[in-house]
């Protein structure tokens, strides 16, 4: 019997991707574990396998095509030795499934839905509902006025209506919300988004850049951890000149190229070994601890960003952590990676150092528990005693979970990554 091609979800969190080439055309014969295709995630080009012996009969989703969603069938074969026919019978009932999609053409007929545009316009205030939520004035000026409070849109808090939604509308119309003031949605819903034209901005005026899967991807993700996780902000002053004159050392001596990033890396490491407090991740099960720190670290790529990750890195040397991350950022930028090279870190490291930002917050990349956000190191003057002195300081931000990490357990953190940091010796003992 003819069997479908679907395409598979390359991840735990994948939901759709771009099926950007096939390696067959119709009528060729494949092998279990053949290259077929190349698809396109949010992070990375990842081949696709045949899991099935058979002969291709139909191409179902071009190459190019983007937003296929997984599950969906992108091609068929048809089984060895069986006729080509058979699979183009067994595809003409979903040909015939169009003119059912357009079938349902009551609702235009239908007159109850027609007050339904005027009302799209306040989404939190609903045509025919129980309650209209308006302020005590709002009411008794509607009343004088004539005006049925549910024909109108607020522009209050929570799509609330107040005086000047009254004041505005006239008997049969409905009152716009002021462009430039967008409701607030109830606490812990998404607020609803608004096209650059209600929030005042002229069409034309700029150009649109279509969102890639990557970029719908980051938007998703940082939008829901910025609003469902609680989450905290911890800031220390780091002197580094210790670990600068060490890394200068380290690199003429054994003649690797190690970063500021590579120590920042292993010094995190060990601080979760050290304290593994901090390594934890929230799960509605309980609090996972986990056993090893699986460093992840931020990469900017064209288009967005990923965060490759070094695995176990409490038990490498700074000469292997360097190898792998140099290793990782390049197949990084090449979206080379593999899902397992990206997926399921146990805490974050993000640095803009290097393009001077002296200090930042980072948002928690969940299900991990930390992200260390790591600034640029400056010259500035320290007090050493009663004595000015001029030290190479950084900042760096801790920002927590609360869930998983308490603000006394990222203070300690803090404290023993300050100390590895500060006397670098202590890394390697």
């Amino acid at each position: 019997m003819p069997i479908d091609v679907l395409m598979p979800a390359l991840s735990p969190t994948m939901e759709e991707g771009t099926l950007a080439k096939w390696h067959v055309k119709k009528g060729d014969a494949v092998k279990s574990g053949d290259i077929i295709a190349e698809i396109e995630t949010d992070k990375a080009t990842m081949e696709v396998e045949a899991v099935d012996d058979g002969v291709v009969d139909e191409i179902l989703v071009p190459e190019g095509a983007e937003a296929v969603k997984v599950n969906t069938p992108i091609a068929r074969l048809a089984g060895e030795g069986e006729a080509a026919p058979a699979a183009e019978a067994h595809a003409a009932p979903p040909a015939a499934a169009p003119p059912k999609a357009s079938a349902p053409t009551p609702a235009p007929a239908a007159p109850a839905p027609s007050p339904q545009p005027s009302v799209a316009v306040g989404p939190s205030v609903k045509a025919g509902a129980a309650r209209v939520f308006a302020s005590p004035l709002a009411r008794r000026i509607a009343e004088q006025k004539g005006l049925d409070l549910s024909t109108l849109a607020g522009s209050g808090p929570h799509g609330r209506i107040i005086k000047r939604d009254v004041e505005a509308a006239q008997p049969g119309q409905v009152a716009a919300p002021q462009v430039g003031a967008p409701r607030d949605a109830p606490r812990g819903e998404p607020r609803p988004v608004q096209s650059l034209q209600q929030m005042g901005i002229a069409e034309g005026s700029y150009d649109l850049i279509p969102l890639d899967g990557m970029r719908k991807t980051i938007a998703r993700r940082m939008t829901d951890s910025f609003r469902d996780v609680p989450h905290f902000p911890l800031s220390v002053d780091i002197e580094l000149d210790r670990l600068l004159e060490a890394r200068s050392r380290i690199n003429a001596v054994l003649g690797i190229k190690v970063s500021v990033n590579d120590m920042v890396i292993k010094a995190a490491a060990s601080a979760l070994k050290r304290y593994p407090a901090a390594n934890a991740s929230y799960s509605p099960e309980g609090i996972a601890m986990h056993h090893h720190a699986d460093i992840a670290m931020a990469v900017a790529i064209d288009g967005g960003l990923i965060t490759p990750i070094i695995r176990a890195a409490e038990t490498k040397g700074l000469a292997q952590i360097a190898a792998e991350t140099r290793d990782l950022a390049e197949r990084a930028r090449d979206r080379k990676l593999k899902p397992e090279e990206f997926q399921g870190g146990t805490f974050s490291v993000s640095n803009l150092g290097m393009f001077g930002i002296k200090s930042f917050a980072s948002i928690i990349n969940e299900p991990q528990g930390c992200i260390l956000s790591v600034g640029a190191g400056d010259k500035r003057p320290v007090v050493r005693g009663d004595q000015i002195a001029i030290a190479t300081v950084m900042t760096v931000t801790l920002t927590c979970d609360h869930r998983a990490v308490d603000g006394a357990t990222g203070a300690r953190w803090l404290g023993v990554f300050k100390s590895l940091i500060e006397d670098p010796i202590t890394m390697i003992v």
